[in-house]
């Protein structure tokens, strides 16, 4: 245990609701990026048991470690407290001009990038895929760019990829990334600017076809894989459901999935001024 730690849990007083909603409220940011308690702890040089502690409201976090823990989430420390933050004037977007643009959002193994494929075939549109964008551009996996850059760089190569999307097509199919609801500015860009359908399947479902993929960010290694899972769709279900629509992909083939989406986007685009 660091000398800080020591400090803050000799200077712990009684279990307080303020210290529960701090530990809440890091508990569910850090579910919204997909990030494990081992990798914050990793990422703000603190113990997994005392981010744990934190987290169940029975540690007394000093400034300093509030703040190492923001900055690794792409925080400001004001985020982690009970009043929260604001948004600010530069998240106000202009009059929605969502034209023909559909952006699926989700999970990974929700389906995004196989029913987008297909879903833009049958409309005639572009595909386009946020993160294979960011990769070509930046020459590097999504992984390692999050490793080497932090997340807070990875949202601005999503933000200008999206705004470049935007700019160049008034027809499209776009998958994001999961975790783009993490980032204010990005999701109320991606609400203003396209039609944003919620791509839903059941927890062992997801974890089913990632497994199938061979891709286990967040889970590589992490026997309580199933669990962080849970905690990631629960921290991100109020901001999902801020979609324009939302389709079930759970036990459904991938023709009967696609031809639902379809309708589902002609409906959209129906809806539109």
């Amino acid at each position: 245990m660091s000398r800080t730690e020591k400090a803050d849990k000799a200077a712990r007083p009684e279990n307080t609701a303020l210290l529960r909603d701090i530990g809440a409220r890091v508990r569910n940011e850090r579910a919204m990026r997909g990030v494990t308690r081992k990798m914050l702890a990793q990422n703000c040089q603190t113990s997994e048991r005392y981010l744990a502690q934190i987290e169940l409201g029975e540690a007394n976090p000093s400034v300093l470690v509030l703040d190492s823990i923001a900055r690794a989430l792409d925080l400001d420390p004001v985020d982690l407290m009970p009043a929260g933050r604001k948004l600010d004037g530069s998240h106000v977007l202009a009059a929605p001009n969502r034209a023909r643009r559909i952006a699926l959002i989700g999970l990974r193994g929700a389906g995004k990038s196989t029913l987008g494929a297909a879903l833009a075939g049958q409309l005639n549109v572009p595909f386009i895929e946020i993160d294979k964008m960011v990769e070509r551009e930046h020459g590097a996996p999504v992984a390692t760019l999050f490793e080497v850059y932090g997340q807070g760089a990875f949202r601005r190569y999503e933000r200008e990829c999206l705004q470049r999307i935007v700019a160049s097509n008034e027809s499209a199919v776009i998958a994001t990334a999961g975790g783009i609801v993490a980032d204010e500015r990005n999701f109320a860009q991606l609400l203003d600017q396209t039609h944003v359908v919620w791509l839903q399947t059941t927890p062992a479902e997801h974890m089913r076809r990632v497994m199938e993929q061979g891709d286990f960010r967040p889970m590589a290694d992490n026997r309580d894989a199933m669990n962080d899972l849970m905690a990631i769709l629960t921290a991100r279900a109020a901001a999902y459901g801020r979609s324009h629509a939302q389709l079930d992909t759970s036990g459904k083939s991938v023709e009967r999935c696609v031809e639902e989406l379809v309708g589902v986007a002609r409906e959209l685009f129906g809806k539109a001024p």
